[in-house]
């Protein structure tokens, strides 16, 4: 099952008349910062303040 542009279209619609244009950069934001937290806990990566706190004691 593929979705072709007048699908897309629609979806964008539907979600521009849901949360409205101001709510949708938000949105997003959240979304990307959900992405980058969990491919963080993937690589192992619990909290990168921490290691790069570690990376600068071990250079010194």
């Amino acid at each position: 099952m593929r979705l072709g542009m007048p699908e897309i279209i629609v979806i964008a619609l539907v979600v521009l008349l849901l949360f409205g244009g101001k709510k949708i950069p938000e949105l997003m934001k959240g979304l990307g910062k959900g992405v980058k937290s969990f491919k963080d806990g993937v690589n192992g990566v619990e909290n990168p303040k921490q290691e790069e706190k570690t990376d600068n004691k071990e250079e010194k």
